[in-house]
């Protein structure tokens, strides 16, 4: 479901880039999609559920009219907490437009239209929010497919949103059209799941009060949540701000090769992340030791397994996989300019995948401890490293020194959960993970290896843009294609011949 839900979000991007490019008008509407997203992924799929999950297993055990008696409390105070929160928002848009993009405030047209969007796109937290809560509620109820398949109707209503604005009948600018579909798309996203928590009876009457003892168990955990969550929003919006005060482009040369990770991310970090949280939450109730241990074990071993040679594939083929995705379409707004730009961008972010994909695997283990002050001082050091790279690197390197402040900032975060997990003793290898790791660098040496030598043949010759872009549109596609499905075979190939297999590192945590 996570695989259909990054392709279709990679269509909305082809979509996206086909009519915007990286021009000015695609900087304002990442910015403002930016908003909400920002505060969505802080309230609600991060801190929110981090202090959520674990509680909800525990009083999950204890019975159904329990579970509803904690359940109808919270709905009702989130509800609450949210619709607040929107109504400020829309109060507040312009403040928040300075905030995110203060390289526009000097330009007045730019910053009227910036204000205008966010104002549009704010409610979209607040239905998001809410559909984050109904996913976790289905996870932890062993309901994984509609949660991860709920994003497909925001790349839905984005891509008909741009086609309609490519159309030009409508008298709202394209962007505006683009704003709407946002908020569209949060209703949609929100009532889709409402009738299968109907029929496991997770609808009970919103109470707005706090007497129940679970809330006060969340509400102790979710101020460190907040802000150990923050990580990875705190680092984007110091890039959107940064990135506002450089050359027009910057913002969407960064959102493109973003996007372009984010389908690894997903199938791979979050996925693995999504499954995690509830299980290892049960497995610390039931005081199941040794199953922990297992579950982080395979979390680790299977997310490096895939997300190494992610990394490497999206390093070495950054430019050519952008230019089919963005540029495989007469008419495009994307130039050559652009898709080098974001390829340099694309390179310093699979420099981080691999860091992405353990700090979703091991932050789990603490939250289902119900720790999260551990993650939250973690968090800091990684924020840090962030904003001293970013402010190092932006005057010299532009965009791309944000990017490598990313990477940097990744690297330190899944180091320092490591760390603090081994001191516990809550994450100790096995035989069986150290023999899949050492094969998995041996197979991504043959992996690489084998892509420098495909980048020859993408063009007939030693790899370079122009001659890339020179190529027919079906040829560059049927290309890019073959060498990422022989990559992918040989990848596994590999492995099998080093002795890896398939119980290895597929099989489910005991």
């Amino acid at each position: 479901m996570t695989l259909l839900s990054r392709i279709s979000g990679l269509v909305r991007d082809i979509a996206l880039a086909y009519l915007f490019g990286a021009s000015a008008a695609a900087d304002l509407f990442f910015v403002a999609f930016r908003v909400p997203n920002f505060f969505r992924r802080l309230f609600a799929e991060g801190a929110f559920n981090q202090a959520f999950v674990p509680v909800l297993i525990e009083y999950k055990a204890k019975g159904q009219s329990e579970l509803r008696l904690f359940l109808g409390q919270l709905s009702g105070v989130f509800a609450l907490t949210l619709t607040l929160v929107v109504i400020a928002g829309l109060a507040f848009a312009g403040p928040l437009a300075a905030l995110f993009a203060p390289g526009f405030i000097d330009q007045p047209r730019l910053f009227t239209q910036l204000t205008e969007l966010v104002r549009i796109t704010f409610p979209y937290l607040g239905l998001i929010s809410l559909t984050a809560y109904a996913g976790a509620l289905l996870n932890a109820h062993g309901r994984f497919a509609l949660p991860a398949l709920t994003p497909v109707m925001l790349n839905v209503c984005l891509t008909l949103a741009a086609l309609l604005g490519l159309v030009g009948h409508l008298q709202s600018p394209p962007i505006v059209i683009l704003a709407w579909g946002v908020l569209v798309a949060g209703i949609l996203q929100c009532s889709i799941q409402l009738p299968s928590l109907a029929r496991l009876n997770l609808l009970p009457k919103p109470v707005v009060a706090t007497s129940h003892p679970g809330m006060k168990q969340v509400g102790q955990l979710l101020v460190p949540a907040f802000f150990s969550a923050s990580v990875g929003q705190i680092n984007a919006l110091v890039n959107t701000m940064i990135a506002s005060t450089l050359a027009t482009g910057s913002i969407a040369w960064l959102y493109y090769a973003d996007r372009l990770l984010e389908l690894p991310v997903g199938l791979i970090a979050v996925a693995l992340g999504t499954v995690m949280l509830p299980h290892l939450s049960r497995l610390v109730t039931e005081e199941d030791e040794r199953g922990f241990l297992q579950t982080v074990n395979w979390g680790f071993g299977l997310g490096l397994m895939l997300g190494l040679p992610a990394a490497i594939a999206l390093y070495l083929l950054a430019e050519p996989l952008l230019a089919f995705l963005y540029m495989s379409f007469a008419g495009s707004a994307m130039k050559a300019f652009d898709v080098e730009m974001s390829g340099q961008a694309l390179q310093m972010f699979a420099i981080a995948l691999p860091g992405f994909v353990l700090v979703k695997v091991l932050a789990p283990a603490f939250f289902a401890h119900q720790d999260t002050r551990t993650p939250l001082r973690l968090a800091v050091a990684a924020v840090v490293v962030n904003l001293i790279g970013s402010l190092a690197t932006f005057q010299s390197l532009g965009h791309v020194g944000l990017a490598l402040a990313t990477a940097l900032s990744a690297w330190t975060h899944a180091g320092l959960l490591y760390v603090g997990l081994l001191r516990r003793g809550w994450i100790r290898f096995d035989a069986t993970v150290v023999f899949v790791l050492l094969r998995t660098v041996l197979a991504c040496v043959g992996l690489a290896a084998g892509l420098v030598l495909g980048m020859g043949w993408l063009n007939g010759s030693e790899f370079t843009l122009q001659q890339w872009l020179a190529l027919p549109g079906f040829d560059r596609g049927l290309r890019i294609i073959v060498i990422c499905i022989v990559g992918l075979i040989g990848y596994a190939l590999i492995l099998l011949l080093l002795g890896v297999r398939p119980r290895h590192f597929l099989r489910a945590p005991q």
